[in-house]
């Protein structure tokens, strides 16, 4: 079975098409756990996913209110409700694709392969992330720390990955998701396929056009702070510190003046 996790703040919108992007999986061998955490919402998204729980009788919903707390304590109340063999993530506001769990779930069944991500909205791979025979390509800390890819909606990863590493960070807003994979590579085999599979944010790009992202200042903050608990946890040295703490600073200079 695969838990997929939807955090949920003011999504009233777009959180119908979230969920019927699961009900439409291609994977009929597979069956779907889907826990929404409402964070909080001030719109009518509790009502949208109660009336749709109502309409699908025959899906597997949990359905969580909390008070605002943040989307990392969202979805970390989601993983320990999850009961599946594989986790997977899903913002409210984007959808994936019909092949998306069957073409994943291709490579987490082999041993070698603990969390897998995908491509959405067009993407490519990039530098640098190299795709190997598989058409995977391997994700490392040193390849995090340059660049960070796989987005939050196309992550699908083992249950193990909750016991060797934990949860999110409930202390931090921006970059989050990047800190949880630097976290996860420490024990863990990642990849990246290489396939479009996900539709996020109405289909724009993931970097200062919507969502937190679009927060520069804040999202550079937590960047910097996934380095320095890189650092100081002795997973970098202090020379790789200061390379990569300048090549942050370079990046989100060249961000500004675009």
């Amino acid at each position: 079975m695969i838990s997929v996790i939807i955090p949920l703040y003011n999504g009233e919108n777009t959180i119908v098409a979230a969920l019927e992007s699961v009900r439409r999986q291609s994977s009929a061998e597979e069956s779907f756990e889907i826990i929404v955490i409402d964070d909080g919402s001030t719109d009518c998204s509790g009502e949208v996913v109660e009336k749709y729980m109502l309409q699908h009788p025959e899906m597997d919903i949990i359905f969580i209110r909390q008070e605002n707390k943040g989307v990392s304590a969202a979805r970390n109340a989601g993983l320990k409700r999850a009961s599946g063999d594989y986790i997977a993530l899903l913002d409210a506001d984007d959808e994936w694709l019909p092949e998306k769990t069957v073409r994943q779930l291709k490579y987490l069944r082999n041993d070698d392969v603990d969390f897998l991500a995908a491509l959405r909205n067009g993407e490519k791979i990039w530098f640098p992330y190299s795709l190997n025979s598989r058409n995977l390509a391997r994700m490392t800390l040193q390849k995090l720390l340059i660049r960070i890819d796989g987005q939050t909606s196309t992550a699908i990863f083992k249950r193990k990955i909750l016991e060797n590493t934990g949860y999110f960070d409930e202390r931090q807003r921006y970059s989050e998701d990047a800190n949880y994979w630097m976290r996860i590579s420490e024990k863990n085999h990642m990849y990246i396929l290489a396939e479009n599979l996900v539709k996020t944010g109405g289909g724009k790009k993931s970097f200062g056009e919507s969502g937190l992202s679009a927060n520069l200042k804040e999202m550079e903050k937590g960047i910097q702070k996934n380095i320095r608990e890189m650092y100081l946890s002795g997973r970098i040295r202090l020379v790789e510190y200061g390379l990569y703490f300048l090549f942050s600073k370079l990046k989100y200079g060249i961000r500004l003046i675009k």
